[in-house]
């Protein structure tokens, strides 16, 4: 049979397929279109002389369907009221089997190393600058972006990096992204040849170098930071650091090794990747700072307002030699696709207004409470668990007896506490001994749970006698 398309004066499609008389496929239609929700409850069908005009149908087989359908509930029909769908022409929804997986609970008490604390976002602040920030932007500011960023965002940015920072700059060399991964991606399709890496660090960063199809040998490290004296024997080209907190295990890389990572790139036409993940956080002193300030043409300059701000903004930006800024560029698109210009306009007026400075004064003195509870809490309740990392940053590394740290983080998780093991960070193809311990966040917690939160993880700790061969 032939098929039919049907759109009537009603605005009612229907696809007359399959086989059987025009009555029968028509019939067929209208079940499905009513099944499907097309034709809700109550829809008011066409007249069927107008349904059968349009099919070039006598009007008969039009009206010999609808009283069909009437007669299965389909549809109803009442005088001067026309033909309509049933209120109750959609079957019974089927029920779905019962979940025999037991849904994930949430921890009780976030203490991974993931972010800030949410409830500090300085939101008053924010708002007073997106206000100004939007009142003052000009009209070409919301049409198609420059795949640099706003020009706002990056003069703002080279003015407080050069102040706070070390960092030597001027706003065309800075490329705003969305947060450090989507950097690294774009670092990726612009580097050749391998790029080493920490032998402890974020195994996520590293699957985005591997991901672009270059390899990641490991440095180890030390008290000193990344071992710079093993990178001739990498064959690496570019090397990714944490020089001012390494991530995970904590400290700055030594002056000496700053120096050798620079005379490295000098000599080899390296590139050092500087990932400044949380360089404003230093509790001992003044901020180290950045590596990037001894060399501009051989360090890729990596920062973001994760850390200090919100990881929810995904606003980062990259400061670049010139050598590179063209690929980049190029690599990034035309279009400025990833971060908001409204969240850019509004991070340059909060730069320039003072605060930001004054947001990461506040949380500094918050942060670096919370770890000195941290630390005293171990120091009274679990004093054969040895602290570091903890002279900057939103984390400490907690020591653990040999082989213990799964039961570890199993006895958290069931104490409701979410934390990271030590092992998790270490490169696979690593030559350091595996070290047991807990990477622990004190950033991310609201305050009023702070205190139940550490108290929490104490409980959960292994006794002193703990671990192999014990």
């Amino acid at each position: 049979m032939e098929d039919h398309w049907v759109n009537s004066g009603s605005d009612l499609h229907l696809e007359l397929t399959g086989d059987g008389t025009v009555r029968e496929r028509l019939m067929r239609a209208l079940r499905e279109a009513i099944r499907s929700g097309r034709l809700a409850p109550g829809t008011r069908l066409p007249p069927y002389r107008s349904l059968a005009g349009d099919l070039g149908v006598a009007p008969n087989t039009v009206g010999a369907a609808y009283a069909e359908l009437v007669a299965e509930g389909w549809l109803v029909a009442r005088q001067g009221s026309g033909t309509r769908v049933a209120p109750r022409a959609l079957p019974p929804p089927t029920r779905r089997p019962r979940r025999t997986v037991p849904a994930r609970r949430r921890p009780v008490h976030d203490l991974r190393p993931s972010s800030p604390d949410a409830s500090a976002f300085p939101r008053t602040e924010w708002l007073r600058s997106a206000r100004r920030a939007l009142n003052a932007a000009p009209a070409e500011a919301f049409g198609v972006g420059d795949p640099r960023g706003r020009i706002e965002l990056r003069t703002a940015l080279a003015e407080y990096l050069a102040r706070a920072r070390g960092v030597r700059t001027t706003p065309d060399r800075i490329i705003v992204c969305a947060g450090f991964a989507h950097a690294l991606r774009l670092l990726g399709e612009v580097l050749e040849g391998p790029v080493a890496v920490e032998a402890y660090g974020l195994g996520f960063h590293r699957s985005l170098l591997t991901g672009a199809g270059l390899d990641t040998p490991p440095l180890r490290i030390d008290e000193g930071g990344a071992r710079i004296d093993e990178l001739p024997g990498t064959g690496a080209r570019a090397v990714l650091l944490t020089p001012a907190h390494q991530y995970p295990t904590g400290g700055p890389l030594h002056p000496e090794r700053r120096a050798a990572v620079i005379d490295w790139a000098s000599a080899t036409g390296g590139l050092v990747l500087e990932d400044d993940y949380d360089g404003e956080f230093r509790y001992d002193r003044q901020p180290v700072g950045a590596v990037q300030g001894l060399d501009p043409d051989r360090v890729v300059y990596l920062g973001s307002v994760s850390k200090s701000l919100s990881p929810s903004l995904r606003l980062g930006w990259m400061v670049v030699p010139a050598h590179l800024t063209d690929e980049l560029l190029r690599v990034k698109g035309e279009r400025e696709l990833w971060s908001g210009v409204v969240d850019q306009l509004t991070l340059a007026d909060f730069i320039a207004c003072g605060g930001y400075d004054r947001h990461v004064r506040r949380m500094r003195q918050v942060y670096r409470r919370r770890r000195d509870r941290l630390v005293a809490a171990l120091a009274e309740r679990a004093p054969h668990i040895t602290v570091s990392g903890i002279a900057a940053g939103l984390h400490a590394v907690l020591a653990l007896p040999p082989g213990t740290e799964e039961d570890t983080v199993r006895a958290a998780r069931r104490h409701g506490v979410a934390v990271d093991g030590l092992g998790d960070y270490r490169h696979p193809a690593g030559v350091m001994p595996p070290r047991d311990g807990l990477v622990v966040g004190y950033g991310t917690p609201p305050e009023h749970g702070f205190a139940a939160a550490v108290d929490a993880l104490v409980r959960a700790l292994p006794s002193a006698s703990a671990g192999h061969g014990q």
